[in-house]
């Protein structure tokens, strides 16, 4: 009886959105805020060519994008979300609890995270390594898990500055921080013989090491507005931010990059898979609100034109790292298609 009321609740909301077609004539966007300059790009593209509004995009953070795209179906709910991530399994299973069944995932590229700092800081080259006994919440010292003692870059390693360690970074709710978790703070976690046997013997424990952030002050999470990071950066030659790299493309002027493992945060870098912190970035649809509110299949048509995300495209000048030619075919057609995810 609960199952059947459920499906008809969902087809309700179906039958309602349909009537309600033309509540809304824009599309809307939410989601990370590392994807937001490339969608807001082409949003802007699509705006100009004059047949359709120019959709409104929201930097929620990926994780607040899920919940806010994965609510429902209807004019009330944002029809795609930015995310610096893929979704995971829970947040498909909150759509589908919502009546959102249909999910179109787009890859749209890729992107790196930097480590940046004032052009007036001292240029520093990184392990992650170092990386993890800077920020993580407890680290090894003679062989025992205690509480980070580490006020200054140089007590961690001579080779780097004598300055306080502060670092400006996203929040829990962000991708960039779930990548930056995985890519880095566990990599770093791994280099420890007795964290890395810790992984082996209980995986919880392991991954509370690894994403477990000091909270004494040497970690600042500056909420979703990378930009407020730039600014503080360019303010203070001693503070580092984490962000994606189309940030610092776009901030060349003031911030310079740090190498991590001894590579340089370049474009050339990711995109020959050089460098060892580049993540792949992504945009959800709900296939239901496609002939609903109006330009989605356009909105999508118009990001995988090559004129956008191509090696010579708009997209690549605001600092997206494009797909090798062959991936951006593939996933050209399977959006364009309108092509389901399945988990």
């Amino acid at each position: 009886m609960r199952k059947t009321l459920a499906v008809a609740a969902v087809a309700l909301a179906t039958v309602s959105f349909a009537g309600a077609a033309q509540a809304r004539d824009q599309i809307r966007v939410v989601g990370s805020s590392t994807v937001y300059p490339f969608t807001t790009a082409v949003a802007e593209q699509f705006g100009k060519a004059g047949k359709f509004k120019t959709p409104v995009v929201e930097s929620t953070g990926t994780g607040g994008g899920f919940k806010l795209f994965c609510a429902g179906v209807g004019p009330d709910h944002p029809d795609l979300t930015n995310a610096s991530r893929a979704i995971k399994k829970s947040e498909m299973e909150s759509c589908a609890k919502n009546g959102v069944t249909d999910v179109v995932e787009m890859k749209v590229g890729y992107d790196g995270i930097v480590l940046a700092a004032s052009k007036k800081a001292k240029h520093i080259d990184v392990t992650r390594k170092q990386l993890f006994l800077a920020l993580a919440k407890e680290v090894p010292v003679n062989g025992k898990l205690v509480e980070n003692p580490y006020t200054t870059w140089n007590q961690i390693d001579p080779s780097l500055p004598a300055s306080k360690i502060e670092v400006l970074g996203p929040p829990p709710t962000s991708g960039t921080r779930d990548a930056f978790l995985e890519l880095v703070m566990e990599i770093g976690a791994e280099a420890f013989p007795e964290i890395k046997e810790l992984k082996k013997t209980d995986e919880k424990a392991f991954k509370k090491v690894f994403s477990s952030i000091r909270e004494d002050g040497a970690y600042v999470e500056a909420g979703e507005n990378d930009n407020l990071i730039v600014q503080k950066l360019d303010a203070n030659a001693n503070a580092f931010g984490i962000f994606g790299y189309s940030f610092l493309d776009q901030n060349s002027d003031k911030l310079q990059g740090s190498m991590v493992d001894g590579v340089a945060p370049t474009f050339e870098a990711i995109a020959a898979g050089k460098y060892p912190v580049s993540r792949p970035l992504f945009v959800y649809a709900k296939k239901a609100h496609v002939g609903q509110i109006p330009g989605i299949k356009e909105y999508l048509a118009e990001y995988t034109s090559e004129k956008a995300w191509g090696k010579s495209g708009y997209l690549a000048d605001k600092g997206l790292i494009p797909m090798p030619d062959a991936e951006r075919k593939e996933w050209a057609a399977k959006i364009n298609g309108l092509e389901a995810l399945k988990m």
